[in-house]
């Protein structure tokens, strides 16, 4: 799907294929620490995604009293900007009490997530989200006994991002070696666990002839940012409307991979069967949508000082071991 805003075309999303079935809700979203497939980046170890559920001149009479109140440039509001005025996060936070969420990816945990999800489990689009929860606890049991082990860890992961990335550094079968190499050393330093016991090297090479044949029904390995949305999705669904969002150009939003992802969902809660959560998805611009523009500016401030929002609200983990930011509330709830 290709798009005008201003003078620009914005590219991918998906359109509602049809009439919504009950109530919807529309929300903007916007994400900050995303770094594509390096996942590995101490500087920046975690992703927020922020959605909020305002309309336009909600949206526009807020950012002006953000920038009157701490005297900001007419320019797109970022982040980086309000948060070095004293006091402005604590104000973005009262305000948007009650009409936001935000998920935390911990990208360290997310690698092991699809560590299990592709090399144990079966491959899916519901994968890293509360649909898939079965798998969590080999996820957890993984990530603490490979942080335990030290510096091999660290390879073992590299290794794994290495096996799945779509354009690797060398030939299939020398990466395939090189994981299992890697995973041979994380046993030998103790990190004795059952998912690194079960990787048989036949499923895992069948995975990435599967990844190399182009086979679509797997999700991209190394893309948070699908079970971040489908994840936010799911919490303003409820179970019981549909969600219509609209968020910032995002190129890992292609029409085929949300397509895959609303089926994935589809039939979740109390909405009829093959009704999705996901009623559609409208790329924008956040310097022209203000809504977006507050997504953005509570995602950056979430990333930067989590420990504002955790003071602020409480939390339970999603893509993360340790307690983490997820929403201004318990699952489900909208604290008001």
């Amino acid at each position: 799907m290709v798009r005008m805003m201003g003078d620009r075309l914005l590219q991918g999303g998906l359109l509602p294929a049809q009439a919504a079935v009950g109530p919807v809700v529309e929300i903007a979203c916007d994400e900050s620490g995303f770094s594509g497939t390096n996942l590995l980046h101490a500087a920046s170890p975690v992703i927020t995604h922020a959605s909020v559920d305002l309309d336009r001149d909600e949206a526009i009479g807020l950012i002006a009293g953000l920038r009157s109140r701490f005297r900001c440039s007419p320019d797109e509001l970022k982040s980086g900007r309000l948060l070095r005025r004293p006091g402005a996060g604590e104000a973005l936070v009262t305000e948007l009490a009650g009409r936001a969420r935000v998920h935390l990816v911990d990208k360290e945990f997310f690698l092991v997530t699809r560590i299990v999800d592709l090399l144990v489990a079966e491959p899916s689009y519901a994968a890293g989200t509360r649909l898939t929860q079965g798998q969590r606890a080999a996820a957890l049991a993984l990530h603490r006994a490979g942080r335990a082990a030290g510096g091999d860890w660290d390879v073992f992961l590299a290794a794994f991002v290495d096996l799945v990335r779509m354009k690797r550094r060398q030939p299939g079968r020398a990466t395939l070696d090189r994981f299992f190499r890697a995973r041979d050393a994380l046993l030998r330093a103790g990190a004795v666990d059952p998912v690194l016991v079960a990787l048989d090297p036949g499923r895992v090479g069948a995975v990435m002839t599967r990844l190399d044949d182009d086979d679509r029904s797997i999700p991209p390995p190394l893309e948070p940012m699908l079970p971040a949305l489908a994840e936010t999705v799911l919490t303003w669904s409820g179970g019981h409307r549909q969600v219509l969002v609209v968020h910032d150009e995002q190129s890992a939003l292609t029409a085929g991979r949300l397509t895959r992802l609303q089926r994935a969902l589809a039939g979740t809660g109390s909405l009829p069967d093959g009704v999705s959560p996901l009623a559609g998805l409208v790329m924008a611009d956040s310097r022209h949508d203000p809504r977006v523009q507050l997504a953005d500016l509570l995602a950056g401030l979430a990333r930067r000082n989590r420990g504002l929002i955790d003071d602020a609200f409480p939390a339970v983990p999603v893509q993360s071991e340790t307690p983490c930011l997820t929403e201004f509330g318990r699952q489900g709830d909208v604290i008001g």
